[in-house]
Formats: C-alpha cells, structure tokens, sequence
C-alpha cells in the first residue's frame, strides 16, 4: 500500500512529502530545510521555525503538513532579498547565534514598508519570537535598517572579519562565525550537519535512550509528551541568613533558556558534534552529555547517531543557576547561602573574600557555576548595591568594567563598558545589549517554578520569563575603547545593569521583582 503523500509548492518548485507530521518535519526531515529551526519541540512558542504559508509567516512546528496541501511555502531560502537582510542583521548585530534570526527575518519581511520603519510595530510583530541573545534593539534597528544607507547602531565601515569573530568569541565564551549568512541560519548547528540517514535517538521519560530509524518513530517510541506550562508559583527556597544587614536578596532557580535545544552526532569512532555550535549557550550546555551518548550509541550501533534533547528535556535535565540567599552590611561583610553546587563557594570567595559562603542541599534541578557570572556575578550585585547611585558599577573578575543607570522617567538604561580593544563595536555592542535584557529579565520576570520533590514545573520556554520586544526599554551602550588586551565585557554589563535594575525596585529582598509567590 503506498503511504499517504501531500504536494504543495515549496521556494516556487514542486514538492511531494509524508503526509505525516508537521510543516516543520516535512520541512527539516523530508526536505532538508535546515533553516527553519526547532526550538521549542515543538510548543508552538519560540517562532524560530517560521515560514510563509501563502505569503503569510506562520509557525511551521504546529502546523499540520496536510494543511498546505496545494499551497505555497516559503522559507528564508525562497526570500528574494535574504541577501539584503543577513547583511542588515550582521551590519547592526541583531544576530549572534543565528538560531532564531531565520524565523524572526520571515516575519519581519512580511511586514508592510511603512510598518518596517516604526520601531513599535516591528517589536509588536516579534511577539512571535523569544531571542535570548540580542536583547531585542539590535533586530528592531536591523529591521528598521534593511534598505536603509545608514541607520543607528550601523557598521560604518568594514572590519577585519576576525576581529568580530575574535570579540564574539570572547563574549559567547565560545568558537563564533560572525556575517550575513548567520542570520540566515548557517550557523553550524548540529542537528542541521547531521546525516540524512542517520539513526534518531531521544530520551524517554525514564532517562533511557531509544533508537529510531527517523525522528517520527524515534518520537512514537520515546512516548514524548508535549510540555506545559504548571500552575505551581515560583519558590525562594533559602532563607536569609540571620545578621544586621543593608542589603538582603533571595533568587530562585533561573533557565539558561538558550533557544537551540542540545544535540549531537557522531558516526561510529568518530568525533560527536559539539551541541555548542555558533556560540556558548551562556554556559548552559557546559555539562550537556548529548556528544558523550551520541559517541557510546554510535558504536554501539555501529552507524551514524544524531542525538537530539528535546525542551523538556533541557528544562528537567540542563543546570540553572543556582538560588542564594544573602545579606551584606555596610562595611562589605556579608554571607551568601546558595544551593550546593560543585566550584561555587570558590567562585564567590575568590571574587568576595568578604562574604562567607553556606552550602545548603536544596531540592531541585542540576546547578552550575558555568551559566553566565555564577555565584561572582551575586557577590557584585550584593557590594555594588552599596554605593551612592544612580550609577552602580561593577568589575568583573577578568578586570573589566560596567557603569549602569536606569532613567527614572522613561526606563531606558545606560551603560559605559571597559573591556580593552573592542575589535568590533558593533559585536560589543550587541553582546552588551543582551546582557542587560538577561540581566533585566533576572531582575523582574525570569524564575523556574519547582515541585516539592524537586521537579521542575515550567516546561515550556515562554514559561521562564523572558523579556519580550514589547516589554525590554531602550538600552544604551558606551564604549570606552582603549589598547588593551580585549577581555569579556558583557558579564560586568549583565552585574551592573542587575544592580541599577534592582535599584529601581527599592532593594526588594525577591528576585524576580514582577512575578508573585
């Protein structure tokens, strides 16, 4: 019997697929249309596999293939000025990964020309879309800039392709290709490199890993069930400890929320595919174990592995950053309790000699002091939040330095970054900007609710509390250039901009700020 198929017309040719599954499988798995991105698994919630569907973006995750039977699809490889487009992300560094700007420059190029050059319009259009490394501005003003000789925050000038890859590096903590095939979706993933008749491996809901011979039986076989958003609110689950501070801060557990889930693959006593691929993932794949399975299945197996962590999978099994509880007097003295974690008293002693540490055992998701400033960044927040304002600066431990502000008529923040040669303002700037949008989101709105067994809850990424477009201020950047060695700028960034933004708050003790018990 010969299975069920559905034509429709993709980038203006024929095509003919399964007739199962979504938009997104029929794209990626029959088609090998690697740039429209599954970031979600698939929620429905990210917008990073977004395509035009008659000339209108939709999301293809949640979209049944059967219901462009007859239609037309179009991918960012079927958009006639793509070109145009990576140029104006890479020239204003609205891309850094590369792994949600397909999606985001699907939707934007469908906008109306009028609607393009209003900054409103484009952020309400990106409410579709969750970008955790540029923080917003720089895909507004990219957007903004597509046909535009010159616009803000514009490279004016060519630089030395290798001094922005060298300063993206040095920000993402990670190898990094910077250019206009970036935010086109070429960024190197490894789950668009791997073979087509490659094994499908994913995670069931014990833990243990199963084998399919593509991702629909692989799917069918590890029993996924879709993940949701829970009821449970989030928890602060240490207590200050007792003394007669100026300062005290709870936090609870927060999500790397890197958009690209983990995977790998790896051919028979071969090398796996790094899950890191166009950048860092701000530490959160640091003990990602998907290249060490793909590896024992390989040989095992004795063919080629692809290795794919589904979200929930990242959500139950990636390391959040760890909750502290803490209080600092006046003379800098203070005492931190943080969730048991492996290196992180030496992180904030090495960084605060004055604050004794207090490992607590916690009940919760793995912890580690690899996610962006863990452990020193709290100990900076903490001392700086004892100067005079308005402005609160701090210096990394690499000897960098950040000076933020955030205006107390309009919200905007400001900051001054001093991180040695800048190689390429614009890449700086970009990483800055989102460090601040991290930093504000840590602030007000990103948290992890956790059961009592230590479960988390919030399954699905619109559920950690990412700032949107609508919702991030105006955010200006400084660059105070010298010839020094370049060091990371974007952590002491992501420390200030916390400190000024808790400052706005009137030192509540929680973080977030915006989000109840």
């Amino acid at each position: 019997m010969t299975a069920a198929t559905v034509a429709f017309t993709l980038n203006g040719a024929p095509v003919q697929v399964p007739a199962a599954g979504s938009l997104l499988d029929a794209l990626r798995e029959a088609l090998a249309i690697r740039s429209a991105k599954d970031g979600c698994s698939p929620q429905g919630q990210c917008g990073c596999c977004t395509v035009w569907i008659d000339g209108q973006p939709r999301v293809a995750c949640v979209t049944q293939v059967g219901r462009v039977a007859g239609r037309s699809v179009t991918t960012i490889e079927g958009l006639a000025d793509a070109r145009e487009w990576g140029q104006s992300f890479a020239d204003h560094g609205g891309s850094q990964c590369g792994f949600c700007t397909p999606g985001i420059v699907m939707r934007a190029a469908a906008l109306t020309e009028d609607q393009r050059r209003r900054p409103e319009a484009v952020k309400q259009a990106m409410l579709a879309h969750l970008c955790r490394c540029t923080g917003w501005q720089t895909v507004v003003e990219s957007v903004i800039g597509v046909g535009v000789d010159a616009n803000v925050g514009r490279r004016q000038a060519p630089v030395d392709p290798s001094a922005s890859a060298a300063r993206a590096r040095i920000e993402g903590g990670a190898a990094q290709v910077v250019g206009p095939q970036i935010a086109l979706g070429s960024g190197g993933f490894a789950d668009d490199q791997a073979p087509p008749d490659a094994l499908v491996a994913l995670r069931r809901m014990d833990g243990e890993w199963v084998i399919g011979e593509s991702l629909a039986e692989a799917r069918a076989l590890s029993g996924k069930v879709q993940g949701r958003r829970t009821t449970l609110p989030l928890t602060w689950p240490l207590e200050v400890p007792p003394g007669d501070w100026a300062r005290t801060l709870r936090t609870t557990w927060v999500e790397p929320a890197y958009l690209e889930p983990d995977a790998s693959w790896c051919a028979p006593g071969g090398e796996p595919a790094s899950p890191l691929a166009n950048g860092g993932a701000f530490g959160g794949k640091a003990a990602s174990d998907v290249g060490r399975v793909a590896r024992e299945l390989a040989d095992r197996h004795g063919r080629v592995v692809r290795v794919i962590a589904t979200r929930e999978d990242v959500v139950r099994h990636g390391a959040k950053r760890p909750p502290i509880a803490a209080g600092v007097g006046a003379d800098g003295r203070g005492v931190i309790r943080v969730a048991r974690t492996p290196g992180i008293a030496a992180a904030i002693s090495g960084y605060a000699p004055s604050f004794d540490v207090e490992e607590v055992d916690v009940a919760g998701p793995p912890t580690s002091t690899a996610l962006r400033g863990a452990g020193w960044a709290e100990a900076a927040v903490l001392l700086a939040s004892l100067g005079g304002g308005p402005e609160w600066q701090v210096r990394s431990p690499n000897r960098s330095s950040a000076v933020a502000h955030v205006d107390g008529n309009d919200g905007s923040v400001h900051v001054r970054v001093r991180c040695g040669r800048a190689l390429d303002p614009v890449v700086l700037r970009s990483y800055c900007i989102g460090a601040a949008h991290m930093a504000l989101g840590w602030v007000r709105s990103e948290g992890l609710a956790i059961d009592e067994q230590g479960v988390p809850g919030d399954l699905t990424i619109r559920s950690f509390g990412i700032l949107r477009a609508v919702d991030t201020p105006q955010i200006e950047i400084e660059i105070e250039d010298d010839e020094s060695e370049p060091v990371n700028g974007s952590d002491a960034v992501f420390a200030a901009v916390a400190t000024a933004a808790w400052a706005a708050t009137g030192w509540h003790e929680t973080w977030p700020t915006n989000r109840g018990v």
